[in-house]
């Protein structure tokens, strides 16, 4: 039994900010002052607060020691493990109130969220199953087995009225009740772990820090509908969620929890992994499936639909890991529960990782309903020196952007379609008055035309040329005849497209036209870009009272743009910039400045 237990977050980043190196540094300092029977060390998954990384927390205190340094590391054990002295100068700031030491709960970013898809993550060991079954793990698949009927699982998640949290927000029930309906002699659950949205890392950290629960609620699924094995696709750039995916499944089978005669119920189930190479479109279910059987991964058309035919064309569901981390919590505490949160329409919480102009990035989880305002502002602690906040994207590719207008628009599915967002799997990236819409819609619309899989003529030409209209209004070349261009390439893509990849990809420049036409028409008639960041439309200039001719910035210059005698006011020839700012970077007296 131990005192005292430190727990490192062993999540993606902190990792990569090197929290595995703090860890063996940890142990060495532990063990060097007889303290390993003591105190033990635990790897957790993402405790959130991603921006304050490598992360370490210290129980039975719940001392939150942030940002730390391996030459921090032998002063906490001296100090803290071994005298119980806390050493507040490292703990993070909002958890020391009058020298006590506050709960990370009772932090900004924590008060305001509800977990349920991660409330284990940055809790337990996700390597040790025992940790898992310590927290009520795999009780519900139990009591589904021994004590529910299939159909009396399904009316659970019916009645809950729990929608899937990949994008399109369609009710679980009802996609499991479809695919029970349909008889065959094999059945299919499939976990899509296949991530691709730019900024966005839900599902990641709940494999990384929680891994059994999808297990589990994937062997619920398989209960319900009549299936008897599980694929889970996840994308082979997350090896820490692949590895603890594949420890997990080895020791659910060791304890008999997947595999053969489970609780000696009779019921068989097993599952396993599929490794994605990273296209965004495998995210779509029919091209998921098609990659899963070993083909290239492209949609198929609909219908016919998975629950009728699916992978290997057999009745198949899938839901994405944030749906299946919230199953075993609803089996546990019942419908009511879950329902109990959330709005009319969008029951429960659900994950954001927040990211982009906000001090506070990293995983929260709030309750569906939740304001923007409440999200940026609180739980994120605001823009960073000072600006102001100018949109939200939401549903990254597939998406769209929330201006300043909708800041108190409370979140769920229904309000986000309405002005014209979209939930889309979680990602949600903030921008600050330095942000430049036009940009922002290419930035997305590139990205699409390269995860093209180019099997329809709408999807692979129409964002293409999209695209180039777009380059061509960045570039000052635009006319507003290209606005109704867009408007209409726009509409043909997402009347015609094959899959949801085709048929959402217009949305981020849809609702940047819709909320900020002042900026695409600056960019046309005034060849300007309002926030200064298109470079073909940027100037650089020299302020004459403040340049005191020091020589620096055309010693700088890469293309000789700049002259003027020494301490004398300097000139740039507009001609010859190349616009690449390293004058700019360079001056000490703050006298160059771009419009």
């Amino acid at each position: 039994m131990y005192r005292s237990h430190v727990l490192v977050c062993g999540g993606t980043g902190c990792t990569s900010s090197g929290s595995q190196k703090i860890r063996e540094k940890l142990e060495a300092e532990i063990k060097k002052h007889g303290l390993e029977n003591e105190v033990g060390v635990v790897k957790t998954g993402c405790f959130g607060l991603c921006a304050l990384g490598p992360i370490m927390i210290v129980y039975p205190e719940g001392a939150f020691y942030a940002m730390v340094k391996e030459e921090d590391i032998p002063e906490i054990v001296e100090e803290h493990l071994l005298k119980g002295r806390v050493v507040t100068r490292l703990l993070y700031e909002e958890t020391v109130k009058n020298e006590k030491v506050l709960p990370l709960q009772e932090t900004q970013f924590y008060k305001k969220q509800h977990r349920v898809a991660l409330r284990n993550c940055g809790v337990i060991n996700p390597e040790n199953i025992e940790e898992y079954i310590g927290t009520r793990g795999y009780e519900a698949l139990g009591t589904v087995l021994t004590t529910m009927k299939p159909e009396e699982v399904i009316q659970v998640i019916l009645d809950s009225g729990l929608r899937g949290r990949g994008g399109a927000g369609f009710p679980t029930g009802l996609k499991w009740k479809f695919a029970a309906a349909n008889e065959a002699d094999q059945k299919y659950v499939c976990c899509n772990a296949d991530e691709g949205d730019p900024g966005a890392f839900m599902d990641r950290s709940v494999l990384e820090g929680d891994p059994h629960v999808v297990l589990e609620a994937m062997a619920i699924a398989g209960y319900a509908i009549g299936a008897s094995q599980g694929y889970i696709y996840v994308r082979a750039e997350y090896p820490i969620a692949v590895e603890r995916l594949k420890i997990a499944i080895g020791q659910a089978r060791e304890y008999g929890l997947l595999g053969k005669n489970i609780f000696e119920s009779g019921f068989d189930f097993d599952i396993d992994i599929r490794l994605g190479a990273g296209a965004f479109v495998c995210g779509e279910e029919t091209a998921l499936m098609t990659s899963i059987e070993g083909n290239r991964g492209e949609p198929r058309p609909r219908p016919p639909f998975p629950a009728l035919k699916g992978l290997f064309q057999k009745p198949t569901i899938l839901n994405n890991v944030e749906t299946l981390a919230n199953i075993p919590q609803i089996i546990l505490n019942g419908p009511e529960w879950f329902s109990s949160m959330g709005t009319e329409k969008s029951k429960g919480t659900k994950v954001f990782a927040l990211g982009g102009k906000v001090k506070n990035t990293g995983l929260v989880e709030i309750p569906m309903g939740t304001t923007l305002r409440e999200i940026v502002e609180e739980i994120g602690g605001g823009i960073p020196n000072g600006k102001k906040f100018k949109a939200a994207q939401t549903g990254g590719p597939s998406g769209g952007c929330i201006p300043a207008e909708h800041f108190d628009v409370p979140i769920d599915y229904d309000n986000l379609i309405a002005i014209g967002s979209m939930m889309g799997s979680g990602g949600l990236i903030v921008m600050d008055e330095d942000t430049c819409m036009v940009d922002i819609a290419k930035f997305f619309l590139e990205f699409t035309v390269d995860e093209s899989c180019g099997k329809c003529a709408p999807c692979r030409i129409g964002t293409r040329r999209m695209l180039e209209i777009l380059e061509k209004i960045t570039n000052g070349q635009g006319t507003m005849e290209d606005l109704n261009k867009l408007e209409d390439l726009a509409a043909h893509l997402k009347s015609n497209s094959l899959c949801a990849l085709g048929q959402t990809a217009p949305n981020p420049v849809l609702s940047t036209l819709r909320y900020f036409k002042d900026e695409y028409i600056a960019h046309i008639v005034d060849k300007k870009c309002p926030a200064g960041v298109c470079k073909a439309l940027l100037s650089y200039k020299i302020d004459a009272d403040k340049c005191k001719g020091c020589t620096l910035c055309a010693r700088t210059c890469p293309n000789d743009a700049i002259t003027g005698a020494v301490k004398e006011p300097h000139v740039i020839n507009q001609d010859k910039c190349v616009k690449c700012g390293a004058c700019m970077e360079k001056c000490r007296f703050g006298a160059i400045y771009k419009e």
